[in-house]
């Protein structure tokens, strides 16, 4: 039985997240999937198929938040966005299905994306 979730932004957000992955359960593309908190951001790459994480990246690895001003602003997400893609390319994946995992395609989120397909990924 689900939780009832009292919290009226949390439950928007629980039906966006369930429909977005509704749309995207008849895919066997690789799932580049975003998460954002109010500190950090974070990109996974899933593979449907075999139901494994291939590869994540996030602004908490040092890699990343290197010489950043602030980990929760649109150019850290560019650089989680240019990251994940280089993970992508080692793993000889080109294609894949982004999952805004129930958050709007705006802002921090969009910039995931822009970097990712500049620097090389199919979406």
């Amino acid at each position: 039985m689900k939780a009832k979730i009292r919290n009226p932004k949390q439950a928007n957000w629980a039906a966006r997240r369930a429909r977005v992955a509704r749309s995207l359960s008849t895919t066997d593309r690789v799932q580049l999937t975003v998460y954002r908190s109010l500190k950090h951001m974070y990109a996974q790459l899933f593979d449907p198929a075999s139901g494994r994480t291939i590869g994540s990246v996030s602004t908490r690895s040092k890699a990343i938040a290197d010489g950043l001003a602030s980990t929760s602003n649109i150019e850290a997400a560019k650089r989680v966005g240019t990251a994940i893609a280089a993970l992508a390319k080692e793993k000889d994946i080109e294609k894949v299905v982004f999952n805004r995992n129930g958050f709007l395609y705006h802002g921090r989120v969009k910039a995931i994306a822009d970097a990712a397909r500049e620097a090389g990924l199919q979406f």
